[in-house]
């Protein structure tokens, strides 16, 4: 193999940064913790469940080694297993109690290292970093597989993250006023107060553990449930993400025996619709036209029978 030039330069700013971030360390961030078992705690905290293969692709790491580390993690009650419902050779990774406590100072302590390497820095300086820390990731991250989307639950704190991400993006894209924000944050607090977890369902849309969708299915009565709060980032479209989340949506409609699944929404959602379209569900009802939320349209009701 011909050494590229860069090799030494790229080396040296490896050494730099291994120093700089203590990973040279007997344990990392000053417990005894190793750089792998805390990355597994990591990667553990982002979901709900998880399995050893996603945690070996997402660390690519040996998958013995990956054994070895959940063994003894395991055997300090830090995580738990259990069998999946949908494949009986599978194990679903989960933290224990212990291991939330454990990961939450893990992740404090990581929060704090970085916050303190960024305050050395003036602010000019502090934005060139993060760009060059972003280039970095983008370069070298293209040969990596593209990111894996993942349907779950919503974790704390990302209740508020659908209704903040609501109101602000369609206040951008469509001119919505902060009444329709309160209307989310009203949807949200009802499913949240009095949410019968058997019958009724809200998903998080995450890429790298970072919220990119939503949606809720509620149960409307009388054998109906209600797709609520479709939701895509704008910078996670174009990955059928939308059309996950709804076809996830009605498999769950189905699966605890709604006859039917039924929407409202807005004509001006031309993307919304055409998920919808092709997803079996048909336009059953166009109000005429008013103004709501600061701006003059028509609602739509969408009905898919199950």
């Amino acid at each position: 193999m011909q050494l590229d030039p860069g090799a030494d330069r790229a080396r040296r700013f490896s050494r730099f940064w291994t120093r700089e971030i203590g990973l040279l360390h007997e344990g990392v961030l000053d417990t005894r913790r190793s750089l792998t078992e805390a990355r597994v705690l990591y990667e553990l905290g982002q979901a709900p469940e998880t399995t050893a293969a996603q945690l070996v692709q997402a660390l690519q790491v040996d998958a013995g080694h990956l054994s070895r580390v959940l063994s003894g993690l395991d055997a300090e009650r830090l995580v738990a297993r259990r069998r999946s419902p949908d494949d009986g050779r599978s194990r679903l990774l989960s933290l224990t109690a212990e291991g939330r406590r454990v990961f939450d100072e893990l992740d404090r302590r990581s929060s704090e290292q970085a916050t303190r390497l960024l305050e050395r820095l003036p602010g000019d300086a502090r934005t060139r970093v993060l760009a060059a820390m972003t280039t970095i990731e983008e370069q070298l991250g293209e040969a990596r597989q593209p990111s894996a989307l993942v349907l779950r639950a919503p974790l704390p704190g990302e209740y508020g993250w659908v209704i903040g991400r609501h109101g602000a993006l369609y206040a951008r894209e469509y001119g919505y006023d902060a009444s329709f924000e309160a209307l989310v944050a009203r949807i949200v607090a009802g499913y949240v107060e009095g949410c019968d977890p058997a019958r009724e369902r809200a998903w998080i849309a995450a890429l790298d553990g970072d919220p990119v969708g939503s949606i809720f299915c509620v149960d409307a009565g009388d054998g109906v449930a209600k797709l609520r709060l479709l939701l895509v980032e704008e910078a996670a479209r174009g990955r059928n993400v939308g059309t996950q989340l709804v076809d996830e949506c009605i498999r769950f409609a189905r699966a605890v025996g709604y006859r039917a699944l039924t929407l409202w929404t807005q004509r001006q959602l031309e993307g919304a619709r055409r998920i919808y379209e092709r997803a079996g569900f048909e336009l059953v009802e166009a109000e005429p036209e008013r103004e709501e939320f600061g701006v003059v349209q028509v609602f739509e009701t969408w009905t898919l029978a199950l």
